[in-house]
């Protein structure tokens, strides 16, 4: 990875637009960022972090810090663009946190989000976009770069003074960090999934063992006092020996409780043998009982049935007198129907008589029979008047409807004239519209042919506009190729020159004891030519001669690459600046060339609106034709009909009249000749029913006096002496049923006493002594009790051993379940207290994310062994230790070897100077291996942060030399300090000026 640009803007102590140009800075392998304490030297190194992971280093990521700077103006967006190579791909990434900006309409500030933009530089040179996405940019330059944030920050950056810290750090500090670095999280992971499963097991473990105690705690309730003769086992829940423990006292239990339901049976036969005698003493004294009180309730039902015999008598009297009667019943109903159907005919005709006017209300039948013949003729003869009545209603009617008619078609004439009265306007408008919509077809494709010249004019201003920006910076591609040409060239001309000078010194080397100098020809050679101070050999020169020409052929090849550029941006130009360029047209710029693009696309859009409108505007022309013709047409049809519905009303009129004198000379006094035929209806109406109801009346009376010679009759030969006394002696069926229902009770009740009477067993336990069934009940109750106790007792022990049994297979079953499960927990607790050092087979008690973090830092310690031996004249060696110190696990100890005693002794006895040249081989160890750990990823670009400042003149050369041997195969290393000896040492710097509007950089090469 290699960094060739880096631009700042408002970021940190920069207030305006800041540029560091790496490639120059590399050039010489070794440079110095320099500046007073404050100035943002750190900050450079914060921005090329941010660039890369969106975020600066950990320990300056505070919570509520911004990196936006306090110097710059508030329009001034914080920006961070780093220009670099990695992975063969030269790549720019751009990012911009979140800040404040100013609204763009009205006053304050609104919170813009963070921008990321990535874009790559393609074989011909051009930027190609590949990204705006955060997530997509980060995991891109992760997966090139091959690091975390936080190795790159230690590997890339080098802070010296997390070193130091390091070195004198504890086990589990350095842990921290190694952890880090290496990312041993899977280790770790490893470890906590151990424990995750010990536990599991563990809890399973224990589970199933909750499960036994609970299973022989329901043993112990199931067993009752047979359980309790045996103690309950101790052993607590994960505990050893629990299963068996609990199957020993579970069989204890059953074989208690088998022992208790024998004693249980024993008992129930017993209490069966006392139950059943007393159920037969129960037996026979209630049975001597029921017999008593059976002879005794006979002869109660004696007595009461002699008690009950006049009643009886005089019951059988009474239903012989209402049978006879019952022969005299038909004539009576018939009397009493006869009687119901007078009266009912005399109220009948009393109310037809009350309708009748007075002079008819003693009329007779045959009276008011001819009246009613006479009106019904009357009333025939008004049919034909009623027909013309009916005539006349509808010519009424149609009337009616001819003047409604009329007044329809007189207001569609009315509206036709209306309408006809505008049909100029109207036609003159349609035909506007039509001329209007041709006129923006017309115009629409003038306008689609300027907008697509347009269009590639705003393309070819985009790409002017970019290649301009190409433009200057191969233009400052060729100005530092010209400027490197002349250095090669001018470092060649003195090589050259200084060559010349002690060229005899190079001839004396090529003479030869007794052959002939190539110059002289003499072959003694008695005091040949020395080289001096600052002697070039040829090789040196050929050296620089090539580097001059490799100078000149870099600066063609940017020249002709500025040419191509320049090409280009001439030909984007002339197409920017359409088809008739002249020489003092202005170039337009992006912003003009899209308000045109903008203003043609909405006229053409208005245009082509305009022109849809062609077909509308004329199918409504059509249609306004079509209703012109229709409301003619419509208008000269309502003429015609209202001249024809003149005639039609004349006739309806005279038809009338005609109609008119007719029913006037038939309705009379009414008011129509239909109230007339009502009324008549009416009156034949009530005649007709005042002659039925006389006639009706007439035949009632008739069959009432026939009714009663029929009763005199049949009450006399019934044997009654008159209709009245059958009628008092007669009685309903309901009567007779209950008289005959007691009489038969009566007898059947005396034929029950006779044959109870007749019964012996009753009759001989009447004459024993009185039975006593209370008491036989009592001791039967007894026994019952005893049984049922004796039955619930055994039951309850046989459940109690069936129960007891059930248990016990649970528990046999759980217990063998729970085998492979103590197994598991078994093995994998002993792996899990191996990885986490506390297993007795772990000797040194190492946990296995720190014995991987101790093979990482033995790596670490041999590479970085290599260039402090160098550092410090191979005086110091650096050595992993894995040996304890006090209670403390080991793995993670660093010492180092003093030669120069032979002595092993802690990194933390180290001076200041010591500390530093030691910390920073550490940190350039532990960049190799990190690297080696990234998949080999080439590093050119690295950067230490301070600690110079404590090293003596030779050991700051000794270290100067291990980093100049950095720069072997084109590698740069950038030295962090404020040292002011380093200035001298180091020519190439990059300087920053802390000033009062912000802090600024400037190139010192």
């Amino acid at each position: 990875m290699r960094l060739h640009r880096l631009t700042l803007t408002a970021f940190g102590p920069f207030g305006a637009t800041q540029e560091v140009d790496f490639d120059a800075l590399s050039s010489a392998g070794l440079f110095l960022l320099h500046g007073p304490t404050g100035a943002g030297k750190t900050s450079v190194l914060d921005a090329v972090c941010y660039a890369l992971y969106g975020a600066v280093p950990g320990a300056r990521q505070s919570p509520g810090a911004t990196l936006r700077s306090d110097h710059a103006p508030a329009g001034l967006p914080t920006e961070v663009q780093l220009e670099l190579t990695v992975g063969g791909r030269r790549l720019e990434v751009t990012r911009s946190p979140a800040q404040p900006r100013p609204k763009r309409r009205g006053d304050g500030f609104t919170q813009e989000k963070a921008q990321s933009r990535l874009r790559e530089r393609g074989p011909e040179g051009g930027w190609k976009a590949l990204s705006r996405s955060h997530q997509e940019i980060g995991e891109e330059l992760v997966q090139l770069i091959g690091m975390s944030r936080d190795q790159f920050c230690q590997v890339v950056l080098l802070p010296q003074g997390d070193f130091a810290r390091f070195l004198r750090a504890d086990a589990e500090a350095r842990g921290k960090l190694l952890g880090r670095l290496f990312d041993t999280r899977r280790f770790a992971a490893v470890e906590e999934r151990l424990a995750e499963l010990r536990r599991g097991a563990e809890a399973r473990v224990k589970a199933g063992d909750e499960q036994i105690l609970a299973l022989a705690q329901r043993i112990a309730q199931a067993g009752g006092p047979a359980a309790a003769e045996a103690p309950q086992p101790t052993v607590r829940a994960g505990e050893p020996g629990l299963a068996e423990a609990v199957l020993e006292w579970a069989a204890l239990a059953r074989s208690a409780a088998r022992e208790r339901l024998g004693i249980a049976g024993a008992v129930v036969a017993a209490a069966e043998g006392r139950q059943l005698a007393a159920a037969r003493a129960l037996e026979a004294e209630r049975e001597r009982d029921r017999l008593q009180q059976r002879y005794a309730e006979t002869r109660r039902r004696a007595q009461e049935l002699e008690a009950r015999r006049p009643e009886h008598d005089a019951s059988q009297e009474r239903l012989e007198r209402a049978r006879k009667a019952d022969r005299v019943a038909p004539a009576l109903e018939l009397r009493e129907e006869a009687e119901r159907a007078y009266r009912a005919a005399s109220d009948r005709l009393d109310r037809a008589r009350a309708l009748l006017p007075r002079d008819l209300s003693d009329a007779g039948a045959d009276q008011l029979a001819e009246l009613e013949r006479r009106f019904q003729q009357e009333l025939y003869a008004l049919e034909a008047a009623r027909a013309a009545e009916e005539r006349s209603a509808r010519i009424d009617e149609e009337r009616d409807l001819l003047d409604r008619e009329a007044r329809a078609d007189e207001e569609l004439i009315r509206d036709a004239d209306a309408w006809l009265a505008d049909w100029d306007t109207t036609r003159t408008a349609l035909k506007a519209r039509i001329d209007a919509a041709q006129e923006a077809a017309t115009r629409a494709e003038q306008l689609a042919g300027l907008l697509a010249p347009a269009r590639r004019r705003l393309d070819a201003a985009r790409r002017r506009d970019a290649l301009a920006t190409d433009v200057q910076q191969a233009e400052r591609q060729l100005t530092a190729a010209r400027e490197q040409e002349l250095d090669a060239r001018a470092s060649w001309l003195d090589l050259r020159e200084r060559r010349l000078r002690g060229i005899a010194a190079e001839l004396a080397a090529g003479l030869v004891a007794g052959e002939p100098c190539t110059v002289c020809g003499s072959a003694e050679h008695p005091a040949p030519a020395s080289p001096g101070d600052g002697h070039v050999d040829r090789a040196t020169e050929e050296k620089a001669l090539a580097a001059q020409r490799s100078a000149e052929e870099t600066r063609a090849r940017t020249e002709q690459q500025l040419g191509l550029v320049r090409e280009r941006y001439a030909a984007a130009e002339t197409e920017a600046l359409g088809d008739e360029p002249t020489a003092e047209a202005e170039a337009p710029t992006v912003a003009e060339l899209r308000t045109l693009v903008d203003r043609l696309t909405d006229e053409h859009a208005e245009a082509h609106r305009l022109a849809a409108a062609t077909n509308p505007a004329r199918e409504a022309l059509t249609a306004a034709e079509r209703e012109h013709a229709g409301r003619l047409a419509q208008r000269q049809e309502a003429g015609e009909r209202i001249a024809a519905r003149t005639a039609a009303r004349e006739a309806l009129d005279a038809d009338r009249a005609r109609l008119a004198e007719q029913i006037a000379a038939a309705r009379g006094e009414s008011a129509s000749v239909a109230a007339h035929a009502e009324r008549l209806t009416r009156r034949v109406a009530l005649l007709a029913d005042a002659a039925e109801a006389v006639r009706a009346e007439q035949d009632a009376a008739l069959r009432r006096k026939e009714a009663d010679d029929r009763l005199s009759d049949a009450a006399f030969r019934a044997g009654f002496d008159t209709p009245q006394a059958a009628a008092a002696t007669l009685l309903d069926a309901a009567a007779q049923h209950d008289l005959q229902h007691r009489i038969d009770a009566w007898q059947a009740e005396a034929a029950a006493v006779a044959d109870r009477r007749a019964e012996r067993d009753a009759r001989e336990a009447a004459e024993r002594p009185p039975a006593r069934p209370a008491e036989a009940s009592s001791t039967h109750d007894t026994a019952e009790r005893l049984l049922r106790e004796a039955a619930s007792a055994h039951a309850t022990a046989r459940e109690r051993c069936a129960e007891l049994d059930r248990l016990s297979r649970r528990v046999v079953e759980e217990v063998r379940r729970l085998g492979p499960v103590r197994e598991e927990y078994e093995r994998v607790a002993r792996l899990a207290g191996l990885t986490a050092g506390t297993s007795a087979d772990n000797e040194r008690k190492m946990r296995l994310e720190s014995y991987v973090l101790a093979a990482r830092l033995e790596q670490v310690a041999a590479a970085a062994t290599a260039r402090l031996q160098r550092m410090s004249a191979g005086r110091y060696t650096l050595v992993h230790s894995d040996a304890r110190t006090g209670g403390r696990r080991a793995g993670l100890g660093l010492h180092v070897v003093d030669a120069w005693t032979g002595s092993e002794r802690d990194t933390a006895t180290l001076s200041g100077g010591e500390t530093f040249f030691a910390s920073l081989a550490l940190a350039l160890g532990l960049a190799d291996v990190v690297t080696e750990e990234a998949g080999g990823v080439r590093l050119d670009t690295l950067f230490i942060d301070e600690g110079f400042g404590s090293l003596d003149d030779q050991t700051l050369d000794e270290v100067l030399d291990v980093l100049d041997s950095l720069r072997e195969r084109d590698r740069s290393v950038g030295i962090v300090s404020h040292v002011a000896d380093l200035r001298r040492r180091i020519p190439a710097r990059l300087e920053v000026v802390k000033e009062r509007h912000g802090s600024t950089v400037h190139h010192r090469l």
